[in-house]
């Protein structure tokens, strides 16, 4: 125990030591940062406005068409449709929208719009949606509906109370942040296996390679130098994980103090459908209001606590494995892709069920991927997040604990097999067929 003590000491002040460690730590981080500002900061301070001329000689629109904002502006003009024709081409408008006099809104005639560039998807949807809202309008005063009238039924929605077995309610806001915290939780354990079993890795080849291990190999065992690297680098994963949490809190606290125009214009772009429930839902209840309410639903204790034991596992049992492909490896880099396929696609996959757990925590998928060790350090996390039983059952979560535990302790067996042998091979291409046969052998 000694002696894995003293290799992870080393392996760990050897890197913490190192100027790049500090430079990835906390430089990457503020870079990143600084660069995702000024791409915010550019969006909101640069916007073109795409200018389009109306030319509704059926009086369709009455003169308006609603500006939501200044990147799309409607201007309406009296000009005939060759003169358009030619403000397009002198780019005096970015496009144009003709309504001939004989246009009746029920009728099968179309709308023509021309455009002097290619327009984005977005430009588009907004465009369409803004004609289709005016026309819309314009049916419902010949049915001697008002605007308002059909605002106010709209606006009256029926309340439906969502309510677990137990009596727990399930509003939209708890939904929306279990969601959240659920695909971040996920998200940071997959980057986590892959950042640091590469690096435990790249450790052992390193140390291959320039035949450090044979030194050493003559005072401890196998065993005990492959436990001893994956103790230092997880525990140097550890120290620059919890200082990015620091960084990426104070920064975005920072940002939303000194720039809070960016955090108005960030809530205003499109949302993709991924984050589409939890954006909803904080609208509904009201941006800071709506969040408070959903982080007291949240089991945080119990979320750290999964988190750090699902951190600790995923990585002790990926590490072992990357350990022992960095075994088998000799000079060529590109060996260690082709052997690494095997173990990467577990990671991916765990990814893949995950965003199905987030939205539904007792799927039949779901629950294979949290029980399964190789991918229920990512699953579990975002079944968690919705509580326990309602998005996790008590028997499931001490069932996936106990089955990554003996994940652990039989890749880590495998491992060193495996590592005992390849470490000190040399001039050998090792193939999966081989380590298999290392697995095995009993001396």
């Amino acid at each position: 125990m000694n002696k894995i003590l003293l290799i992870a000491k080393r392996e760990f002040l050897s890197r913490v030591q190192k100027k790049t460690f500090l430079l990835t730590t906390i430089g990457l981080p503020l870079i990143i940062f600084v660069f995702y500002g000024m791409i915010i900061y550019f969006s909101v301070k640069t916007t073109d406005n795409y200018k389009i001329a109306v030319a509704d000689n059926a009086n369709i629109f009455n003169g308006k068409l609603f500006n939501k904002d200044n990147e799309i502006v409607f201007e309406f003009v009296h000009t005939p449709l060759t003169e358009l024709q030619k403000d397009l081409a002198t780019d005096k408008y970015d496009a144009y929208l003709f309504v001939p006099a004989t246009y009746v809104i029920e009728g099968k005639d179309t709308l023509q719009f021309r455009s002097n560039k290619a327009m984005g998807i977005m430009t588009r949807d907004k465009i369409q949606t803004r004609i289709n809202k005016a026309l819309e309008e314009k049916r419902l005063m010949g049915l001697n509906i008002s605007k308002s009238q059909l605002d106010s039924l709209q606006q009256e929605k029926e309340t439906i109370n969502f309510t677990s077995a137990n009596g727990k309610t399930e509003n939209e806001t708890k939904v929306g942040v279990s969601y959240a915290v659920g695909m971040i939780s996920g998200f940071m354990i997959y980057i986590i296996l892959f950042i640091y079993g590469t690096m435990v890795m790249r450790g052992v080849m390193e140390e291959k390679v320039n035949r450090i291990a044979e030194v050493i190999i003559s005072s401890v065992k196998p065993f005990q130098l492959m436990m001893g690297k994956i103790t230092g680098i997880g525990t140097v994963g550890l120290v620059q994980f919890i200082i990015w949490i620091v960084l990426v809190f104070g920064v975005q606290f920072g940002i939303a103090m000194l720039f809070p125009d960016l955090v108005g214009h960030m809530q205003g772009q499109p949302i993709q459908p991924a984050g589409m429930q939890a954006a909803q839902a904080m609208k509904n209840s009201g941006a800071l209001t709506g969040l408070m309410e959903g982080l007291n639903t949240i089991n945080f204790p119990l979320i750290i606590g999964c988190f750090i034991f699902y951190f600790i596992g995923g990585y002790l049992l990926y590490s072992s494995l990357f350990a022992a492909v960095g075994s088998a490896v000799n000079e060529d880099p590109q060996d260690a892709q082709s052997l690494l396929l095997p173990i990467t696609m577990p990671i991916v996959f765990g990814m893949v069920i995950m965003m199905k757990a987030v939205n539904d925590p007792n799927s039949s998928l779901a629950i294979f991927g949290s029980l399964f060790p190789l991918t229920s350090p990512i699953v579990m996390m975002a079944r968690v997040a919705h509580g326990v039983p309602e998005g996790v059952s008590y028997l499931q979560l001490v069932l996936s604990m106990v089955f990554l535990i003996l994940g652990f302790l039989g890749t880590t067996w495998v491992a060193a097999k495996i590592y005992r042998i390849g470490i000190l091979m040399y001039g050998k291409k090792a193939t999966w067929k081989e380590m298999i046969k290392w697995t095995f052998r009993n001396n």
